[in-house]
């Protein structure tokens, strides 16, 4: 029996048992140090010695006792949390007039006896349903001795993202969030209500997200009405889809150009894009939950408008700028759809979109202002003034150029896989344990592992130096096993101590091109097929890089080589006409180093790949 003294000067006995016993111990002071009255328990606590009697009938005086001190801190409202976690009696009889002493005596029932105790006044023993005894074995995959399953009194930190409309309409800064949306959708004029008819509406739903800074403080908090397109059916509600993308490639070329140049880089972000966007085909929706139309509650939207979560959103957002930028004088490059070139006279300007984030660079500051300016006037926009934070990526100015990071995205995966602690490596592989897509180490669990891959492959925007290691790691996402994970583990130790590490683009950086390739022939434990890969540089600037395995099976290693000369070359090209769309011309010929003597010769001499191909 325990026994938890209150000012209320009454006891609240509680039936515990030798199996029992940690758990509520664990749960009393977990309740306990959550209302900051660790510091006020006094005595020890030891489980009972045997099981005690069902029967409060036959128990004798109690073998534990907590008391809190002092007693005039502890209220009935701190005690309700109690109630919650474990089964807690309090005295409904009519209570006595208090003595002197610190434990008063409740009337006793007929069937109750008083028990001996050292005290002046013994403690009453109050009858109380039993504690639920649990004879199988507790299943460790639910249940966990070393930690506390409890509740708390205190509120849910308001800086966490909700996820249902119940719990954010609960928070004002969240009902802002979804009021401002919903004013937004109006008054673009998104939907119509009609009656449902024979329609099959789609599915909406809100989705919280909070904005942050570079340093990680709030920024804003964002609440998105999207669309259950997953439910959409191709040739029906939906046809073709397209999303404007900028390649990686095509942004740092355009960041080292306008180094070069020293033109200023602006930053817009444009308020509920996909809500531009027009749509061609008929899409039915439920009203937002929490916003029904109270005159036409069973009435569906029909969506004039695109919106988040249709297939043909982003599509509908990209034709609808395309068709402003072409109309001011734009012209589309053929090399990244996302970018758009306007050259006139003297005016160079240049125009990237990734979704709904924009970046623009020209060589005259009047004609940048004019037009952001009409930009403004035709689509709804925030200007986030220099280039500072684009994509998760910080730019950061330095003497002499650009550092690109994403040291903040680091941290966050660190923090989601618990491997901010962990000890720091210099290598992002091991070079004496090859991974092998045979590994007879135990499986683990495909998601978690999909997830922590899927999260390191968008660190390769700015680190070329985990390319391979995560090339590698990804060949295994089908049937990971044990050696993969540690594997994985071990890039995010390499990755700690590599946190600061990002991209330096030069300022004073020449136009030559070079291209540096490079293969294995037949892979370590990779089914014979060889690895790919090449760095290509624009002056002292790296633009590219990649790492890749080979479709086709190579016979030699002047096959291996060859092959991958070929893509390098590819990129080379792809680049040098977008260099040409950009108005910028090479000031010499393009140069490709490779460390292969026979795929150098076979370069350079076609007669020798005829006979090659021969034999």
């Amino acid at each position: 029996m325990a026994i938890i003294e209150v000012n209320t000067h009454t006891h609240f006995p509680i039936k515990l048992t030798a199996n029992n016993f940690p758990v509520w111990r664990k749960q009393v002071i977990a309740t306990l140090i959550g209302l900051g009255l660790e510091g006020y328990v006094t005595g020890t606590i030891e489980a009972p010695s045997k099981v005690l009697p069902t029967d409060a009938t036959k128990e004798s005086q109690p073998t534990n006792a907590m008391i809190l001190q002092p007693t005039n801190y502890i209220t009935q409202d701190m005690l309700s949390s109690l109630s919650i976690l474990i089964p807690i009696i309090p005295n409904t009889a009519p209570t006595q007039q208090p003595s002197s002493s610190p434990i008063h005596t409740p009337p006793q029932s007929p069937t109750q006896q008083p028990t001996t105790s050292s005290s002046n006044i013994d403690p009453p023993i109050v009858s109380a349903t039993p504690y639920p005894q649990r004879n199988r074995k507790r299943n460790s995959k639910y249940f966990n001795n070393n930690l506390i399953n409890t509740t708390t009194l205190h509120p849910i930190p308001t800086t966490l993202e909700p996820t249902a409309h119940n719990q954010a309409s609960k928070d004002p800064k969240w009902r802002s969030a979804m009021d401002s949306e919903f004013n937004a959708l109006i008054q673009n004029n998104t939907w119509e209500l009609v009656p449902a008819s024979n329609h099959t509406p789609i599915g909406c739903k809100w989705v919280f997200r909070i904005k942050r800074n570079p340093d990680g403080s709030i920024s804003k908090y964002k609440a998105r009405l999207v669309a259950k397109g997953f439910l959409q059916q191709y040739g029906k509600d939906y046809f073709d889809t397209f999303s404007p993308v900028t390649k990686p490639v095509t942004i740092r070329t355009v960041l080292s150009i306008a180094l070069s140049n020293n033109w200023p880089l602006r930053q817009l972000d444009v308020n509920n894009a996909f809500l531009h966007g027009t749509l061609h085909e008929e899409v039915f929706m439920t009203q937002p939950p929490g916003y029904t139309d109270p005159q036409y509650p069973t009435h569906i939207c029909k969506l004039k408008k695109s919106i988040y979560g249709l297939k043909q959103a982003p599509r509908a957002w990209y034709i609808e700028l395309t068709t402003f930028l072409i109309r001011f004088g734009f012209k589309k490059s053929l090399a990244d759809l996302s970018l758009f070139i306007y050259q006139d006279k003297s005016i160079t300007f240049y125009f990237m979109v990734y979704v709904d984030d924009i970046v623009l660079t020209d060589n005259h500051s009047h004609f940048l202002d004019h037009f952001i300016t009409s930009l403004s006037a035709k689509f709804s926009l925030k200007d986030l003034g220099a280039l500072h934070h684009f994509l998760g990526v910080e730019v950061i100015p330095t003497p002499t150029g650009l550092f690109l990071s994403q040291h903040r995205h680091i941290q966050d995966i660190l923090t989601q896989f618990h491997m901010e602690g962990a000890k720091e490596v210099s290598t992002p592989l091991s070079a004496t344990e090859p991974l092998s897509i045979t590994d007879q180490s135990p499986t683990v669990d495909a998601t978690l592992y999909r997830k922590l891959v899927g999260s390191l492959q968008y660190l390769a925007f700015t680190r070329p130096d985990i390319s391979f290691a995560i090339n590698k790691l990804s060949q295994f996402m089908h049937n990971p096993c044990q050696n993969h994970w540690q594997a994985l583990k071990r890039l995010l130790r390499y990755l700690k101590g590599t946190i600061h590490h990002g991209l330096v683009l030069n300022r004073n950086s020449s136009l030559t091109l070079s291209v540096f390739s490079d293969s294995d022939w037949g892979g370590v434990h990779s089914a014979g097929r060889s690895t790919t890969a090449y760095l290509l540089y624009l002056g002292t600037n790296i633009f590219s890089w990649k790492s890749t395995k080979q479709k086709s099976v190579s016979r030699s290693s002047t096959e291996a080589e060859y092959k991958s000369l070929a893509n390098a070359t590819a990129e080379l090209i792809w680049l040098k006409n977008l260099l040409q769309e950009l108005g910028i011309t090479p000031t010499t010929i393009p140069t490709l180093f490779c460390d292969n003597t026979g795929a150098t010769y076979l370069c350079a001499n076609p007669v020798l790949s005829l006979q090659n191909e021969a034999h």
